[in-house]
């Protein structure tokens, strides 16, 4: 078995149920990944960080409590301030963080050298635009704003030596989620359009959509390469949930897509709600994904249910 499955199995044992010390303790967990790339796992997240000599890029932040916490352990991977910080979206375990770390990071523009105004030389924080606009108009504090936001399907930065692509998923998790993949280290970062440990969450409030989640899958398996016998090769930081591969998401990508066939194929009987949840449509895989307390498999089928019914399709 490749050392990452060792490692994946051992992430997936520290964040299940049963882990009641991790639980307790909110604690977070550093561990390798491939590259210059290293993974900060907790219970309710991941954050994935990129090292080198120009300064650490984090990828989503943890929730504000963790900022301490997620500083001291990026620490210890590099001496140097953090430089940028990007948001797969703006929900609290993505972007919880990000006022604090990029006050306590790094980042200073030609422009801001010359500028009157001054300096401002926190983080860089990137973003799909959408991110800035929902974080506007719910008045998040300004200080968790992205300065930096892209509007296209693609964007790209250089950091620390390695080409960072960022590709964005038009109604997935929200309409503001971006995929990130470190080329060199051929490591990817999905944000929570894949969650390893529980059914993807998508919000229809802020353009989120079951359909999105499957192009945001189909996306990642786009970029991701497997090795010998399908098993290796690029891997997948998850949302949440142990390190994978291209299979991984493969499988991921399958369940999600006939769940969805098979509420669809019901609703289109004309079948309610509570006739649906009692069909189980997701019975032969809630052993795997529904021990979510707060995302049961009930409250996924209804997600899907009201998106199919929205939609007409």
């Amino acid at each position: 078995m490749p050392w990452r499955h060792l490692i994946g199995s051992l992430i997936a044992c520290v964040l299940s149920a049963g882990s009641v010390l991790l639980r307790a303790q909110g604690d977070l967990h550093m561990l390798p990944v491939q590259g210059n790339v290293f993974l900060l796992a907790s219970p309710a997240g991941n954050t994935t960080v990129q090292v080198g000599p120009e300064g650490p890029l984090l990828v989503d932040t943890q929730r504000a409590a963790m900022s301490a916490r997620v500083l001291e352990l990026v620490a210890t991977l590099s001496p140097r301030p953090i430089r940028h910080i990007v948001l797969t979206s703006g929900g609290e375990q993505q972007a919880g963080g990000a006022a604090s770390l990029a006050k306590a990071g790094r980042y200073i523009r030609v422009i801001d050298s010359i500028d009157p105004r001054g300096i401002d030389a926190r983080s860089s924080i990137i973003a799909h635009i959408n991110v800035l606009n929902r974080m506007t108009v719910a008045k998040v504090a300004s200080e968790s704003w992205p300065t930096d936001t892209y509007f296209v399907a693609e964007w790209s930065l250089f950091s620390n030596g390695e080409a960072v692509q960022l590709f964005h998923v038009p109604a997935a998790h929200s309409d503001g989620d971006t995929i990130v993949f470190f080329r060199r280290s051929d490591v990817v970062s999905t944000g929570a359009i894949f969650d390893a440990a529980a059914y993807p969450r998508f919000d229809p409030t802020r353009g989120g959509g079951i359909e999105g989640i499957i192009e945001g899958l189909n996306r990642v398996l786009d970029i991701a390469v497997s090795g010998a016998h399908q098993e290796g090769g690029t891997v997948v930081i998850p949302g949440r949930g142990r390190l994978s591969d291209e299979t991984d998401v493969a499988n991921y990508r399958d369940m999600v897509t006939i769940v969805r066939d098979r509420v669809r194929a019901l609703a289109a009987k004309g079948l309610s709600l509570e006739e649906v949840r009692r069909a189980k449509p997701t019975s032969d895989y809630d052993g795997l994904y529904g021990a979510a307390a707060d995302w049961t498999s009930d409250m996924f089928v209804e997600a899907i249910y009201r998106d199919v019914s929205r939609s007409g399709k």
